[in-house]
C-alpha cells in the first residue's frame, strides 16, 4: 500500500542522494598545474570507496590499499575526502614538521548529538582547544608527573589486592586502576577498590560513546547531516534514540568530579592536583574567569575518559601477551625477583635496573595500538606534498597500526618480542613507540602520566602472580583465540585466565604486609 509519509521520505532521500553526487563531482576543486591527488582505489558514485572498507577492522583495509597505491593514499567515503597515511616518515613529515597546517579535527556532526563536543582531543584547532591543551600539558608534563608516584604505586598495590580477592574479575580491576589514578591525579578523588560510583560512571559514559560513535557512523552523517533531522523512532536510527542517555552522562562526568575537587578546596581537604591546581590560579575578578573554568571543567573530563579507557586497554593487552608467551613472562619474573629480590615490591626507583620490562610495555604499545587510526586530523590550508595535491579540509588518518606493522623496522611484526626495543648490551633503543601516542600538537598531553601507571602496574603484577590459561570443569586448558574489539580503540575482547600467587603461601594479610615494607 503506497504510504505518502514513507514514499515521500525515499524521494527525499534519492533526490538528495543525486544532489549530494552531482555537488561532489562538480564542486571537485580545480588541481594546480604540475600536481595530483595521491593515488587510490577509483570511488563509486554517492558511496565514494565505503564499500570497500572493512568497518570493523579499517586500519587492516588502509594497510592493504598501501601496499597497492604507496603510504599515501587518497580515497572518498561518500563524498568526502580522505587521506590515509601508512608511514611513520609521511606522518611525521606531515603532522608534526608542517604541524602548523595538520592540527586541526574533521567536523563530527555526532559529537553534538552526543553531547561529546567539549572533548579536547575531537575539537578544532582554534582558541578553545588551545586554552584546553595547555592546562593539560601543565598539569602531565615530564616533569609534573613525577609528583603522582606515590599515589599511583598506592593504586599499583590496590590493584594486587583485588587481583588477590578475586581473580575472576580482573577486567573490572585493570578498569577500576586505571580509572582511579587518573582521577586522583584529575581531581583529587579517592575511590574506592570496589563499586565506586563515579568510576562506574566513567565506564559507562564510554561504553555508550565507544560503541555508537564508530568512525563509520561517524563518516555517514557527516556526509548527509540532514539524516540527523530523522525521528529517533526511524529504522536505522538508534544513534538518536541512545544520544539522550549519552548527553546525561556526560553532563554528570563533566560536572560530578569537578564540583567533589571545588567542595574539596573549599574545605582544604584535597591534594595536588590538575583542577585543585588551577582553580587556584583563576582570578574570579577576571573577565575570562567563567571561560577558564569552563574550560578546566572540559578538559579533566578529557583526560578523566581518554585515561581511563586507554590505560585499561594496554594492561588487558599486556595480560593477553603474558599468556601467549609464557617464556617472556618467566623472562621478565625472573630478572624481577633478581633486581628486587622477594622482600618487597619493586618500585619506580628500580627502573633503571629493569629495562627489560620497559621493552615489554612498548611492545604492547607497539603489537596492538589501542589507537590503531590515531585521531583525525584536518587539514588547514591546501598542501603539496611529494608532487601528490592535499585539499584544504582533507579528513587525514595515520594508519598507526601499519606503522608498527613495517616489517623492514619490526620483523615478525604479529609476534610479541620485547627484544626488538633493546641494545645488544641490554640498554633500551631510542625507539619509545611516540606513534602509539599520536603526532605533532596533536600528541596524547596525558603520556607521561600513562607511562608510569602502566609501568607499576606491569613490573608488580609479574612480581606477584603468574598468568596462564584458565582451566574447563575437566582440567583442560581453554585455549586462548584473541581478538580484538573495533572502533576507535582495538582492546581485547574479554577472555578467561587464570591468576595466581608465585608464591604458594600468599594470603590478603601477606600481601599487606609485602605492600608495607615497600612504601
Amino acid at each position: 500500500m503506497w504510504d505518502p509519509m514513507t514514499s515521500g521520505l525515499e524521494a527525499f532521500l534519492v533526490a538528495s542522494a543525486i544532489g549530494f553526487a552531482l555537488r561532489s563531482y562538480f564542486g571537485k576543486p580545480k588541481l594546480p598545474h604540475g600536481v595530483q591527488y595521491a593515488p587510490g582505489p577509483t570511488p563509486l558514485p554517492v558511496l565514494g570507496n565505503a564499500l570497500a572498507v572493512d568497518a570493523s577492522a579499517p586500519w587492516v583495509t588502509y594497510k592493504q590499499w598501501g601496499s597497492q597505491y604507496g603510504d599515501l593514499v587518497y580515497f572518498r567515503l561518500f563524498g568526502q575526502d580522505n587521506i590515509v597515511i601508512n608511514s611513520e616518515k609521511i606522518a611525521r613529515d606531515l603532522l608534526e614538521t608542517r604541524s602548523q597546517n595538520y592540527s586541526d579535527r574533521p567536523e563530527i556532526v555526532t559529537n553534538q548529538l552526543f553531547g561529546a563536543d567539549y572533548n579536547t582531543a575531537f575539537m578544532r584547532y582554534n582558541s578553545r582547544w588551545r586554552l584546553q591543551r595547555k592546562m593539560l600539558h601543565q598539569s602531565f608534563r615530564q616533569d609534573a608527573v613525577i609528583s603522582f608516584r606515590p599515589m599511583q604505586a598506592a593504586k599499583t598495590h590496590e590493584l594486587l589486592l583485588n587481583l588477590l580477592e578475586d581473580p575472576a574479575g580482573y577486567v573490572k580491576h585493570l578498569e577500576v586502576h586505571s580509572g582511579s589514578i587518573i582521577m586522583a591525579a584529575v581531581y583529587s578523588y579517592e575511590a574506592s577498590r570496589r563499586n565506586d560510583y563515579l568510576i562506574g560512571l566513567v565506564k559507562e559514559t564510554l561504553d555508550v560513546v565507544l560503541k555508537e560513535l564508530r568512525p563509520e557512523i561517524a563518516a555517514i552523517f557527516g556526509a548527509f547531516p540532514f539524516l540527523l533531522r530523522l525521528p529517533a523512532w526511524f529504522p536505522g536510527m538508534r544513534l538518536k534514540r541512545v544520544a539522550p542517555l549519552a548527553r546525561r552522562l556526560g553532563v554528570e562526568t563533566v560536572e560530578q568530579p569537578f564540583a567533589h575537587t571545588e567542595k574539596g578546596l573549599a574545605t582544604g581537604t584535597v591534594s595536588p592536583c590538575m583542577v585543585a591546581d588551577h582553580l587556584q590560579e583563576i582570578d574570579d575578578d577576571d573577565n575570562d574567569s567563567a571561560w577558564q573554568k569552563k574550560a578546566l571543567k572540559e578538559s579533566a573530563a578529557t583526560a578523566y575518559g581518554a585515561g581511563t579507557e586507554t590505560t585499561a586497554g594496554v594492561l588487558m593487552n599486556f595480560v593477553l601477551a603474558m599468556i601467549l608467551y609464557p617464556e617472556i613472562q618467566e623472562k621478565a619474573h625472573d630478572l624481577i625477583e633478581k633486581v628486587v629480590g622477594t622482600k618487597r615490591l619493586p618500585t619506580f626507583e628500580d627502573r633503571a635496573s629493569l629495562t627489560y620490562i620497559d621493552a615489554i610495555f612498548r611492545e604492547c604499545l607497539r603489537w596492538r595500538p589501542m589507537f590503531p587510526l590515531a585521531i583525525m586530523h584536518a587539514a588547514v590550508e591546501s598542501d603539496v606534498y611529494n608532487g601528490h595535491y592535499i585539499p584544504k579540509g582533507v579528513t587525514i588518518t595515520p594508519n598507526v597500526w601499519a606503522m608498527c606493522q613495517n616489517e623492514e623496522k619490526y620483523p615478525n611484526p604479529d609476534t610479541f618480542n620485547p627484544d626488538r626495543f633493546l641494545n645488544p648490551d641490554g640498554t633500551l633503543t631510542n625507539d619509545t613507540v611516540s606513534i602509539a601516542w599520536g603526532f605533532g600538537r596533536r600528541i596524547c598531553p596525558g603520556r607521561y602520566l600513562a607511562e608510569g601507571s602502566l609501568w607499576s602496574a606491569m613490573t608488580c603484577i609479574l612480581a606477584v602472580y603468574k598468568f596462564s590459561n584458565a582451566k574447563d570443569e575437566t582440567g583442560k586448558e581453554i585455549e586462548i583465540e584473541p581478538k580484538w574489539h573495533g572502533g576507535i580503540t582495538m582492546r581485547p575482547v574479554d577472555f578467561p585466565c587464570s591468576i595466581t600467587p608465585r608464591n604458594a603461601g600468599m594470603d590478603f594479610q601477606a600481601l599487606q604486609d609485602l605492600i608495607k615494607v615497600s612504601v
